[in-house]
This record gives structure tokens, sequence and C-alpha cells, in this order.
């Protein structure tokens, strides 16, 4: 489905009923990538509307010339749910880009958003503290015949680069990859307007939102080494820090993550 906002229109998927999960995906590929592995968390869970949205640029979802910046592309998301649960209270998951934007979904909407889950995310940080890119398994015969775009992408985000993961990862994050707005997303946006203007809870000193923040310990995209203020402005909260976990563990460690948000959904 198709929902028109203020500078495009965005895509989405409805599973369930219930109150909304607004769910938000990296940059780079579609909802495809999260649908994959949420859906299976709610074969015995009810009460839940999962939305999935293409993220502006991405997938489906069309952007006009207007919107230039991640704020353009928040109030896009604010539209969209304005237009599709209208003052309704609604949780987020968000991952990496998607949690940035999940950060600032709560800075505007905090008597709407009953929780939130923030995975691997991005953080309003012009610097983040970073680990050395580790390898931790590497299987060399499933890379002879792969294009060079997928190697460089495969062999940047993951720390295990096996059959298995390759084989999910061109099932579930290469599909969106073919959709991205590339020229969107090659353009100067990212130096001139990848931060929001207003930088998300700065002016709240803590949330009661239950939320969930899972972090791998091996990702070199995001880190893990600057999280701590998330744990007082969320009392309620459970941190993980996934150990032998690159910044993709919602494939590399995909049972611990789906059994953490259970028990945060519950």
């Amino acid at each position: 489905m198709n929902c028109k906002v203020r500078m495009g229109s965005i895509y989405y998927e409805d599973r369930g009923e219930g109150t909304p999960l607004l769910i938000l995906h990296s940059l780079g590929t579609d909802h495809r990538a999260m649908k994959a592995w949420i859906e299976p968390i709610f074969k015995n869970i009810n009460g839940y509307r999962r939305i999935y949205i293409d993220i502006p640029a991405h997938g489906n979802s069309l952007v006009d010339e207007k919107l230039s910046s991640t704020d353009d592309i928040l109030l896009n998301i604010l539209d969209f749910i304005d237009k599709v649960f209208p003052n309704e209270n609604f949780s987020l998951i968000g991952f990496s880009y998607g949690g940035y934007l999940a950060q600032g979904i709560l800075h505007f909407r905090q008597k709407q958003v009953k929780s939130i889950c923030m995975l691997a995310t991005a953080l309003h940080l012009n610097e983040r503290t970073l680990p050395n890119k580790v390898i931790l398994e590497k299987d060399e015969d499933i890379f002879s015949t792969l294009e060079s775009d997928i190697k460089s992408a495969f062999e940047t985000l993951f720390v295990y680069q096996t059959k298995e993961n390759l084989d999910c990862f061109l099932k579930e994050i290469q599909p969106g990859r073919l959709l991205a707005n590339r020229e969107f997303l090659t353009s100067n946006w990212k130096e001139k307007g990848y931060f929001f203007t207003e930088e998300p809870f700065l002016d709240v000193s803590e949330f009661q939102q239950p939320a969930l923040v899972i972090l791998g310990k091996q990702d070199n995209i995001c880190g893990y080494e600057d999280y701590d203020f998330l744990l007082n402005k969320f009392p309620n909260s459970t941190f993980v820090i996934l150990d032998k976990a690159g910044h993709m563990l919602t494939i590399e460690k995909r049972n611990i993550v789906q059994q953490l948000i259970k028990d945060w959904l519950v």
C-alpha cells in the first residue's frame, strides 16, 4: 500500500491487528530486511499490528525534489503516522539508521510512543568509538562468483562471512539494495543533512517507556561504546551488548535477537 505524504509517498505493508508497531529498516535496503526475521516472532504473540515501511528514498517509497535531509525523511514518516494510525499509541523498532529515525519519532511523539527497540542504532554523534574490523569466520569459496558490489557490501557488513549468511543477505537485503534511490543516497545529503536539526532526547532527562537496546561488540559501523547515556535516558530498559556479533546482528545472532524482542513485547 502507498500513503501520500508531504514530500512524496511511503510504501508499507500491514500484518496483524492491535497496537501499531512501526518497523524501520536500515539505509540502503527496504522493509523486507526486517519483515523476514520479525514476522516469525509473532507466530504465538497476538495484539500487534506490524507496520513495515520503506523509509523515504528506499524501496517503493517515493520522494520529491524538496526532500534533502533526515529532518525531511522524519517529517514524511510523521505524516505517515498521522494518516495511517492517527491518535493511537504505538511502539517502535528501528535498526541502524532506522533506529536513529525511531529516536526522532520518540522526540516529537513522546506521548504516543509506548515502547522502543533500537538495534545497532545510529546515534546523533559526529565521531563514534568503533572497534577494529574483525572477521570471525570466512568461507573463501563463496566469493568466487559474486559481483563486486555484492561482495563489497557483504564483506563490509558481516563478521561471519559464511554461505548461510550470504544466502540470507541475498534473499533479505539485496532485493532492497536494488530498489534504493541511489541518486539521493549518493548525493551530499550525508554531509549536509544526515543529522537531525534537533538532537533527540536533549531536552528530556528520562523516558518511562520500556526500551530494548541491542548492540554488537564487533560492530565497526555503529560501535557499542557510545551508548551509556541511553541507560540514563531509559530507566526501564534492557541493554544488551552481544559478543561475537557485528552490525548485522539481526542475521548473525537472529535467535537471540528474536528472543529479546519477544521479552520486550510481552
